[in-house]
């Protein structure tokens, strides 16, 4: 038996849709990981961006448990004595709501050539518009 290596003329992208709302951060961010990255078709490789688009929309909304909140830190620093800055979650997500879920889910791509190419197929919206609607999008319940 041989192993079959897709071409990229051969992979197909379908575009989903994840409503955020109410969910928990990390759970939804592992499964939107493994579609990103291809794991969800029969034809994976891992040395291959084979992967389908994901848009999440009400990031604003999404769920945190316990005291991350209050104890989870979003930490900067610009290179400057002195520049060091702490953001919890909790103003985090009434700031920059779309950065939580881009982080929560780029911590769960390895960090290879791939990356790159893997997290521009995430789009993420504060809200329940998003751009994307000629691209028919599939929604997933996560």
């Amino acid at each position: 038996m041989k192993t079959m290596t897709p071409k990229k003329k051969d992979i197909e992208r379908k575009w989903y849709l994840v409503d955020a709302k109410g969910k928990t951060l990390g759970r939804m961010a592992a499964k939107i990981a493994a579609i990103l990255r291809g794991k969800n078709k029969t034809y994976f490789v891992p040395h291959m961006d084979c992967g389908d688009f994901v848009v999440v929309i009400n990031a604003k909304d999404v769920h945190v448990t316990g005291l991350k909140k209050e104890q989870k830190l979003y930490i900067t620093h610009s290179g400057y004595m002195g520049h060091l800055k702490e953001i919890q979650l909790k103003q985090m997500l009434e700031d920059k709501p779309e950065f939580v879920i881009i982080q929560a889910v780029a911590g769960m791509i390895p960090h290879n050539k791939l990356r790159k190419e893997v997290l521009m197929k995430l789009k993420v919206y504060a809200g329940p518009e998003h751009k994307h609607e000629a691209q028919n999008p599939v929604t997933l319940t996560v």
